[in-house]
């Protein structure tokens, strides 16, 4: 069955901005989260947004890091540190304009 989200995260209020993602449960450091970009051509920044990454939110001091897959130069997040039950998860935006 198709999941848009991995166990342990749901979309709920930000603190940032908007709606986020928060963990649903403790996300150990070193967790390979999910996919929040896959490459497409056709697409404005040459990737398709995944619903991991539509709603995952910027920060300057983020707990989570991108990872791009050499394979198939898929993006996917992964914990840089241990991440609280409730804890929003924010990674450094790179593809898109921060303002």
């Amino acid at each position: 069955m198709y999941r848009p989200l991995p166990d342990g995260v749901t979309i709920g209020e930000s603190e940032i901005e908007g709606l986020g993602l928060i963990a649903t449960k403790e996300i150990k450091a070193g967790t390979l989260i999910g996919m929040i970009h896959i490459p497409n051509e056709k697409e404005l920044h040459g990737y398709f947004r995944t619903p991991l990454g539509a709603f995952g939110n910027h920060s300057f001091s983020p707990n989570c890091y991108k990872l791009e897959m050499t394979d198939d130069n898929t993006v996917w997040i992964v914990s840089k540190r241990d991440i609280e039950e409730g804890e929003e998860l924010t990674w450094a935006y790179t593809l898109y304009e921060v303002t």
